[in-house]
């Protein structure tokens, strides 16, 4: 592949959203914005076969001098979250169009706009630019939030507006106090200042600081458990999959880049970490909706992921990565399994829809699967991915994260038993439309309501995810070694820099 058609993983997307944009035909709109990402999933294929022995493709946009072009750079750990990222998008959006979500004629253009700026994100070596394709992804979600959601979303809307906004005034504080210290905002040229100087480390600090509230990270994750759950099943398991992870990708090559993996500054993120494993698994506890639970479940895996930087080396840094993958999967799947029972009967609160076990096997399936998952059981991708982190925190010797990571790991899988016996188990009980607001217009009675199926195509994404992860686990080796490729990248990015510097 040449490094001059970097770019088209963001063009193409733009461009396919503005045609979207004008197109009358639902159905046209939902085929352009499945074969756009489709194209993105095998654009990121490419982009791995290319890269997996450690190559880097880096072009500058219009040819000028570095400092002024559009870097572009991608390595494997690019890549590999663009492979994930496109998966994740066609997937979501296969729910969003079986849910009805592309009634509304924007929906297409609006998740178009998200997966263009996610990949540019990835796939930038700016930091500049990297706050202005993060401002492309947060624009259309600002109205994907308000258009699709439940009667709080308007709530939830501003909420995150307010929190992102000055979220991105601080990054961009960030990156200007990084400019006028270094004189750059290359990643590459920037390669060890922070470790070098006090005056780059503290402007880096702040944007590590503006990504960490992006990234949900403990103490500053409230915002996303306001949010999240107020929007529809589709969006929500979209955001779930990209927003966070976006900022968790730039933490991961600013730290390994810019601080060259300084160990001075790690045990503020051991702390940090583990603080955020355990405040997310406890918040769930209170929960009696399994979108609240998931929710606080996401926090508390951004902790784990993480946990891959504060245990910065070859071990640590690809058991972080394959952790992010893994999660990024199986927390969709698990949201979409929520989703399907949410659109269905209008409500996905413990105890008032039960014995789906029986009633929707095939739903059982997809949600116990990711659920086993999460909780870190084998044969499923989360046992890899639990073992490899725990591995990394004995052989640094960081006994206390490790003793976390096994605790929350069996206070998740508790977690999601509850989940299993509200919703799945007892004789099947479907909600009173009067208590619910189930199908109002319909006019249906409570017999009707337990009549009514949860559709198979509603079904069908959760248990695509669901697979995926089984097989992610099954072939963990082969995952493992790009994982690790991807981490050598990091702790020595000298390829990457003489790429983009190149």
């Amino acid at each position: 592949m040449n490094a001059a058609l970097l770019p088209l993983v963001v063009a193409v997307p733009l461009i396919a959203a503005a045609l979207a944009a004008v197109l009358p035909s639902r159905a046209a709109r939902s085929g352009i914005l499945i074969v756009t990402n489709v194209a993105a999933l095998g654009f990121g294929v490419l982009l791995v076969a290319q890269t997996w022995d450690g190559a880097v493709l880096a072009t500058n946009v219009g040819l000028w001098p570095n400092g002024i072009a559009i870097p572009f750079a991608a390595d494997v750990f690019s890549g590999l979250m663009i492979v994930v990222t496109a998966l994740l998008s066609i997937v979501c959006s296969w729910f969003g169009i079986a849910a009805g979500d592309d009634d509304r004629r924007y929906f297409a253009p609006l998740v178009l706009v998200l997966s263009a700026g996610v990949y540019g994100a990835l796939s930038t070596g700016d930091l500049f630019n990297l706050f202005v394709f993060i401002e492309v992804m947060l624009l259309p979600s600002y109205a994907l939030i308000a258009i699709y959601g439940g009667t709080k979303r308007i709530a939830a809307g501003r909420l995150y507006v307010t929190t992102n906004l000055l979220t991105s005034t601080i990054f961009l504080l960030g990156v200007g106090l990084v400019y006028g210290v270094a004189g750059t905002v290359n990643i590459a040229e920037l390669a060890g200042a922070a470790s070098d100087s006090p005056m780059v480390a503290a402007a880096g600090a702040v944007v590590l600081i503006a990504l960490s509230v992006k990234a949900a990270v403990v103490p500053v994750h409230g915002w996303l458990t306001q949010t999240y759950p107020n929007t529809s099943p589709a969006v929500r398991a979209l955001f779930s999959g990209l927003h966070t992870k976006v900022a968790i990708y730039a933490i991961y090559r600013i730290y390994a880049v810019v601080f060259d993996g300084e160990q001075r500054y790690l045990w503020i993120a051991l702390l940090v970490t583990c603080a955020t494993m355990l405040i997310g698994v406890f918040g769930a506890v209170g929960e009696n909706d399994a979108r609240s639970i998931l929710t606080f479940h996401m926090i508390s895996q951004i902790g784990y992921i993480l946990l891959g930087v504060a245990l910065f080396g070859p071990i640590g840094v690809a058991a972080g990565i394959f952790y992010l993958l893994h999660h990024m999967i199986v927390k969709a799947s698990l949201f979409l399994s929520a989703g399907a029972v949410q659109t269905t009967y209008g409500t996905d609160s413990l105890g008032r829809v039960t014995g789906l076990a029986k009633r929707e096997p095939l739903l059982a399936a997809a949600f116990f699967g990711a659920a086993l998952s999460l909780g870190g059981l084998p044969p499923f991708s989360g046992f890899v991915a639990k073992l490899t982190l725990v591995q990394a925190a004995v052989t640094e010797r960081q006994y206390v994260a490790a003793a976390v990571t096994v605790v929350v790991s069996l206070l998740t899988l508790m977690s999601m038993l509850k989940i299993w016996k509200g919703m799945f188990m007892c004789n099947f009980s479907a909600p009173a439309p009067a208590r619910t607001g189930w199908l109002p217009a319909a006019g249906v009675t409570t017999d009707e309501a337990v009549r009514t199926r949860i559709p198979v195509k509603l079904v069908l994404p959760a248990m695509v995810l669901t697979v995926v992860t089984l097989a992610v686990g099954v072939g963990a080796q082969g995952l493992m070694v790009l994982a690790q490729q991807a981490a050598d990248g990091l702790v020595d990015p000298r390829p990457y820099i003489e790429a983009v510097l190149g």
